[in-house]
């Protein structure tokens, strides 16, 4: 397949795709081997920048990302649980490059609740992403214990769960058909724990988690091949406000996250792995809750290297981005949100869609009640 004549098209610098290509082996050919999946790729891309490359090793994002994450904080800080006061449910689906064949999508179900005992939160988080040829499921069991402190809480929480990465390598249709690389399928069981914390009160929140703690070697025993493919521990950090401006009829709410790989990697008992580490991605969002029903917001998000592998340091704005919630009386939610890309990659996708349902409800009372702010 000749690849020259794409290496003009476009250059994408684009978070979602690198954490899957972090996964993939032999990520430092791959650009010489561009393939195309067997139900066709619709667009070539030009992978050289969607990583960063030290030797034969590489790490960018692996974990999905969300532009509503504020209504599915469960999936990445165990501490979450039960910090609504009441039983909350979601699901929420995101489609990311929809016109792009084997672009990413993600769906996740969340439920968590406090325990009678309201010191006590529990939850359940499910979620399945799939980029290409690979499927990560994963099911996690959330408990967090509350602290009081005055009017606000502090909510140290843990999980456990597991996860089945799949990777379908023999599904592929590549132009070198004897590369060791992609001759055996990978389908790992993974075992994992993650820790959080979750500082909160009516009008402030702060929180920070590592959902995944135990990293493993997603190559190992499938191939003879120098390749290092590995998933890694993510960091998480966020926090937010609200700000009545005219009481509960509209309150403003400005929210942050950020989003690190590799922060750790220093004191890796590996080698070859100390200075490997992936662009801090962090999303801001601006948004205004209307009369505790209607919620409208905009975000920007970005990524940005601290100590970048290249001599020059490396940024990158990636998308901007809408959403809108609506509570209805019964309690049920729905949201939807849209992500246009600032990268190159508009020329060839209209960007990443959203669709968000839930159901908040009190059940010591038996009935739907207002919502809190977080």
């Amino acid at each position: 397949m000749d690849t020259s004549k794409f290496n003009d098209k476009f250059t994408v610098s684009c978070e979602q795709l690198a954490r899957q290509l972090s996964a993939t082996p032999n990520i430092t050919t791959i650009q010489s081997r561009i393939f195309q999946n067997s139900f066709t790729m619709k667009k070539a891309l030009t992978l050289s920048m969607f990583v960063l490359l030290l030797g034969k090793m590489a790490f960018a994002q692996q974990e999905p990302m969300f532009t509503k994450y504020m209504f599915n904080s469960l999936v990445f800080n165990p501490a979450y649980a039960g910090s609504k006061e009441y039983l909350s449910l979601g699901l929420l689906h995101r489609s990311q490059w929809v016109e792009i064949d084997g672009a990413p999508t993600t769906q996740t179900l969340t439920a968590h609740t406090p325990l009678r005992n309201e010191r006590v939160g529990v939850g359940l988080s499910v979620a399945n992403d799939i980029i290409g040829p690979t499927r990560t499921t994963g099911v996690n069991l959330a408990y967090a214990y509350r602290i009081p402190m005055g009017k606000s809480k502090l909510s140290i929480g843990i999980q456990g769960g597991i996860q089945n990465y799949n990777a379908n390598w023999k599904g592929l249709v590549i132009e070198d058909q004897t590369d060791d690389v992609f001759q055996e399928n990978v389908n790992l069981i993974l075992p994992n724990f993650g820790m959080g914390l979750y500082f909160s009160n009516e009008h402030f929140y702060v929180g920070a988690s590592s959902p995944r703690l135990v990293e493993y070697d997603l190559r190992e025993g499938t191939s003879n091949t120098d390749i290092y493919a590995r998933a890694v521990r993510h960091f998480y950090f966020t926090t937010g406000a609200a700000i009545p401006l005219k009481g509960d009829a509209l309150v403003f709410k400005p929210s942050f996250l950020w989003k690190n790989v590799g922060a750790d990697k220093r004191l890796s008992k590996l080698q070859p792995f100390r200075d490997i580490a992936a662009p801090n991605e962090f999303d801001i969002d601006l948004s205004l809750l209307f009369q505790q029903t209607l919620w409208v917001g905009a975000s920007f998000r970005s990524a940005f290297s601290i100590k970048p592998i290249e001599s020059t340091p490396r940024s990158s704005v990636e998308s901007a981005d809408v959403w809108v919630s609506y509570l209805l009386k019964n309690g049920l939610r729905i949201g939807a949100a849209y992500d246009y890309p600032l990268t190159d990659l508009n020329k060839v996708t209209s960007g990443a869609f959203e669709l968000m349902v839930g159901y908040e409800f009190d059940f010591r009372e038996n009935k739907v009640i207002t919502p809190r702010y977080f």
